[in-house]
């Protein structure tokens, strides 16, 4: 409901009045014209129905699906950090390396900290960025509690690593990552878990259906993980390398790791070898399978990556997935041109006159005007030394601008 229809239905449209005559009174003062809405009666007014008709915080609020984290008390972690900065300024050694610019740093020892401490969180806000909670669960969120590293082998010993939305080409992704994850640990404590843990991972591409857009396309489905051991699950659907096509851009694969309550029967997901590589098969719904289970399944671990189109993935249509490779281009709309002027000021005539004929036509004129100061077997001719310094005279302002160009190799020229 707009603004005026709610002042109608309050009864206010007098107050309003008053207020809108007030303004008009006071529009101009002193030789000044008031620019913006004056303080008065009008903007109050305006405030306190706004006001009175918020959202519901209860309603828009999202929803944490994820493990909570317990910590220590504020206490406790300042007394470790004070602990610790003791023991850093009396190490007598550590001072001097670090005044000799001798100290050297344990990056490892850093990148262990880090994702211990604010690792995970700054994921998360990195993928809320890259819309990954959005268009996975909706309105619901988790913060990963386990640490999920994944990498791609490369030639040799070189790995590419998945980290906070990076790029990896289909090249480098054509064979299943390494996936290692702590499964014997308990994302809500932190410490050992005292018994055996079961894990699901999946991995799924919300960017690569083709038929529907909100559904996802899967890509990898590992269930019944004992103890972190990946080699050890349940495979039910095979790794299917991402085929980004030609021309839609960059797209997301997303890697969801969920901790199960106990070994669970997920049979249902199971993708015959003869579908490997039918995309309709691999039709897939985060959100509806983790409603169907959320009471066995909670999300602990995220990764995800971009990928776009590369040359490899020609073969990979044809020969895997037994189809036509498509290619998408973006049909630009035609520029809007305004009526001609009899006397267009401030504009080349040539430009000008260019915008209004059929660029075909413009295209071929260059074409042929390029190749008739090509030589057949010596090519085109040398360029002037010394541009700028050769007069242009008895030629329209226009036309010496376009020689000059010419003269630069700048210009609309060279793109023929």
């Amino acid at each position: 409901m707009s603004f005026s229809n709610l002042l109608m239905k309050s009864g206010l449209t007098v107050a309003v009045r008053d207020a809108q005559a007030a303004v008009l009174m006071t529009a101009t003062r002193q030789g000044h014209t008031i620019r913006g809405k004056p303080p008065g009666v009008a903007r109050s007014l305006e405030q306190r129905i706004r006001e009175e008709n918020v959202e519901d915080p209860e309603v828009v609020a999202r929803i944490n699906i994820g493990f909570p984290q317990l910590k220590e008390s504020r206490s406790a972690q300042l007394k470790k950090r004070l602990e610790h900065l003791k023991s850093q300024r009396s190490d007598k050694q550590l001072e001097q390396l670090a005044r000799s610019n001798k100290l050297i740093i344990d990056l490892d020892k850093v990148q262990r900290t880090y994702v211990k401490t604010t690792g995970q969180h700054d994921l998360r806000l990195v993928a809320d960025h890259y819309g990954i909670f959005e268009h996975l669960f909706g309105s619901a969120y988790f913060v990963p509690r386990v640490p999920l590293n994944i990498s791609y082998q490369l030639d040799g010993d070189s790995l590419a690593p998945v980290y906070n939305g990076n790029v990896i080409k289909p090249t480098e992704a054509a064979k299943a990552p390494q996936i290692d994850f702590d499964g014997l640990v308990d994302p809500i404590t932190g410490q050992a878990a005292g018994q055996d843990t079961y894990w699901t991972l999946v991995a799924s591409n919300p960017d690569a259906h083709y038929t529907n857009g909100t559904a996802e396309c899967l890509h990898w489905f590992i269930a019944n993980i004992p103890n972190g051991k990946v080699s050890e699950g349940q495979v039910l659907a095979e790794y299917l390398p991402p085929f980004p096509p030609r021309g839609v851009g960059y797209q997301r694969m997303v890697f969801v790791l969920y901790k199960q309550q106990a070994r669970l029967d997920l049979g249902s997901y199971q993708l015959a070898a003869a579908d490997y590589g039918n995309l309709e098969k691999r039709t897939f719904s985060t959100l509806d399978f983790y409603r169907q289970h959320q009471e066995q399944l909670t999300p602990a671990g995220l990764a995800f990556y971009q990928t776009n189109w590369d040359e490899s993935l020609t073969q990979f249509y044809h020969d895997v997935l037994k189809i036509k490779e498509p290619v998408y281009e973006y049909d630009f709309p035609k520029p809007y041109l305004t009526d001609q002027k009899f006397f267009p000021l401030k504009q080349p005539f040539n430009l000008y006159m260019d915008k209004h004929r059929d660029q075909k036509q413009v295209n071929k004129e260059y074409l042929e005007r390029k190749l008739a100061k090509t030589h057949p077997f010596e090519g085109p001719k040398k360029p002037l030394r010394y541009p700028n310094a050769h007069p242009i005279r008895d030629v329209p302002s226009w036309l010496r601008t376009e020689i000059r160009k010419e003269r630069l190799g700048t210009g609309r020229v060279q793109d023929y």
